[in-house]
Parts: C-alpha cells; structure tokens; sequence
C-alpha cells in the first residue's frame, strides 16, 4: 500500500467514539483568567484546541502544567518564553512545550491571535470548556 492510500485509508480500524461536529469558534464565551487575555477551547476526544487573543501589553505569566503544548501564532507577534529562552514569535511561527516546562508569553504594544494546541486536554480549561473534568490523577 503506497503512502496516500495508508494515510488517506477508509477501512475502519476500530469504531468511532462519537459523531464528528463542525465549531463555530467566534460562538464560544471567552474565558479571561489576565485582563486582555482571552481562551475560547475547543475540547475532543483526547486532545484540546485554545484559540488565544492577547490585547497590547498583556502577560501570560510563566508557568507549568501536565499537559503538552503545542503554540501556532497565528498573526501579531508576543515574546514567548520556554524555560528561561525568550524569544519573539510572529505569524507562522510554532514553539513546543513538553509536560512541566516553565513556559510564558507577553505582547508590548501590538496584539496577537494564536492557538494552542493540548494533548491530553488541559485540565484548568476543560471546567470552561464544558467538557467532563476526569478524577485527579488520571493524566488528564
């Protein structure tokens, strides 16, 4: 089987968890844990898609979490920090964050959209998000 035809496979492998749904992001209340700062999450199965909006001069201060991240800025730009290296990330640019990696972001003076990108889905969102908050421990 040549390479597109495994990719792009329709014999099922198992059986689907649930009816696929099409989002309408600009619909989901925003949740701002920072002035200026706003999350709009999009739960799945096992993973999580957080559209982000930062107004100018907003911190998403350093922090950790058990989750991976994975950040797509979108447009604008924002100093991003991984594990004390700061750099500035515009449109196009990506950064990933494993579990428990001290990790932050700033805009100065111009705003930026990004998303982030969390596998499992992030624990503190999920509340927000609408979606099943799982037991303590159970790597979620």
């Amino acid at each position: 089987m040549s390479d597109a035809a495994q990719h792009f496979t329709t014999v099922a492998g198992g059986t689907p968890k649930g009816p696929g749904r099409y989002v309408d992001v600009s619909a989901i209340q925003s949740i701002e844990f920072v002035p200026g700062l706003e999350f709009r999450p999009v739960v799945g199965d096992g993973s999580m898609v957080n559209f982000v909006s930062f107004e100018p001069n907003t911190e998403a201060p350093v922090h950790v979490h058990e989750e991976e991240q994975i950040v797509l800025v979108l447009e604008g730009e924002f100093e991003f920090e991984i594990d004390g290296d700061v750099r500035t990330m515009r449109a196009g640019d990506v950064a990933v964050i494993p579990s428990w990696v001290a990790h932050g972001a700033r805009t100065r003076d111009t705003k930026c959209r990004e998303i982030d990108v969390f596998t499992p889905p992030r624990r503190s969102l999920l509340q927000h998000a609408g979606g099943p908050t799982p037991p303590a421990g159970a790597g979620v």
